[in-house]
């Protein structure tokens, strides 16, 4: 039996957006910045998909601007608005972001940029208070990730767009974990910058998006034709944007019904595993993505004992799963995230993250969590596991 648990760090193309991919390749291949008809024919199927996007989070289609996925999307955002300026000036960050806005940071810092990292508690969430006391006269941006990809804590995203659009300051989001399962509305959310990515929801690899609000000003950061209002020069890639845009559609009309399904089945599996020791949850529980559950293992070591352990283990037995720490250069680097929020080193290397999906069934949660218990007592001998 084969489970695929990683849906945070990619979905599988839902037929409905192959389809349209297929289409595109073998009919509407034109270079939508042609002036003739196949040209026109390609471009119409980029303003459709833009239209389709902006749907999904209620942006007028003129606020979205194409990216090859949300890596782009965030860099744009911090980067496009750290352009506008002729000096350095001080942006704010929290400590548990995507790489895609921590490295750009430490680019601007190594400049001459001022950043603040806000701490986090230990489920890694912001405290507001801690924003408003961050805040100086120099600070241009907030960002403020708004579904962490890997321990699942959603961000107090509104409370803290407040906070920093009565300052004065830009505020962005990277909610690309959060696109097609919760609700996003940027006539509502205080945001002024939120990045999105079609390979998170369903859409295929290669597209992405970020929302602009109106009247904010950002700087390209490629130099070329011109494309997207000038924000990101370079041909669009036309089948990846027609993906996005039916996988947005689609997902929109999903949403609530699929948001109730994962809740149901990540509380299941958090069920089964609560009485399992050694395997302590991560996270807030109810300020939680959806489809989201993570764990660190108690006797992790780092050498004989991880959370890559556990990943290569249920690989063994057709489970795919993710692990926090990284590998460099053949040693085992503690996960940032957990380190963050206040676990030890030990602690930050045991990090495992399982995400639900469209495919997830009750037999998958019950089978993982079966063979999870198994590999665990194999692994651990010592730990004393009630396999059911």
């Amino acid at each position: 039996m084969q489970v695929y648990l990683d849906y945070s760090a990619t979905t599988p193309t839902r037929p409905e957006a192959i389809a349209i991919i297929q289409t595109i390749l073998t009919q509407e291949w034109g270079n939508p910045s042609s002036l003739h008809e196949w040209g026109n024919r390609a471009a119409l199927v980029v303003e459709k998909a833009r239209i389709q996007v902006a749907g999904l989070i209620n942006a007028v289609p003129e606020a979205i601007i194409f990216t090859a996925g949300g890596t782009e999307a965030d860099n744009l955002a911090m980067m496009g608005v750290a352009r506008c300026y002729n000096t350095p000036q001080h942006i704010i960050i929290s400590s548990v972001e995507h790489s895609a806005i921590s490295e750009p940071a430490k680019m601007l810092e190594n400049w001459g940029w001022e950043i603040t990292r806000l701490g986090v508690n230990h489920q890694g969430r912001v405290n507001p208070e801690d924003l408003k006391a961050a805040l100086r006269d120099n600070t241009v941006l907030v960002s403020v990730i708004y579904g962490q990809s890997e321990i699942g804590t959603v961000q107090p995203i509104t409370e803290l767009g407040q906070i920093t659009q009565m300052h004065g300051a830009l505020f962005h989001t990277d909610a690309v974990q959060v696109a097609g399962r919760l609700p996003l509305d940027v006539q509502t959310l205080p945001v002024d910058l939120l990045s999105l990515s079609s390979h998170k929801l369903y859409g295929g690899l290669g597209a992405g998006a970020l929302y602009v609000r109106p009247g904010v000003e950002l700087k390209p950061l490629l130099g070329g034709g011109g494309q997207e209002n000038g924000m990101r020069s370079g041909t669009q890639a036309t089948p990846a944007i027609a993906g996005f845009g039916v996988a947005a559609e689609l997902a929109a009309q999903e949403l609530e019904t699929e948001m109730v399904r994962l809740i149901g089945l990540r509380d299941r599996l958090f069920g089964i595993l609560a009485d399992v020791p050694g395997l302590i949850p991560t996270g807030d529980r109810i300020h939680r993505l959806p489809h989201h559950l993570s764990f660190y293992l108690e006797a992790a070591d780092g050498e004989k004992i991880s959370g890559k352990t556990l990943v290569r283990q249920l690989n063994l037995a057709g489970i795919g799963i993710s692990a926090g720490a990284a590998c460099n250069s053949g040693k085992l680097s503690p996960s940032p995230i957990l380190l963050a929020m206040g676990y030890s080193e030990k602690a930050a290397l045991g990090g495992i993250r399982l995400t639900l999906g469209k495919q997830t069934m009750v037999e998958d949660i019950d089978w993982t969590a079966m063979v999870l218990k198994q590999v665990l007592q194999r692994v651990i001998p010592d730990l004393s596991l009630v396999v059911n």
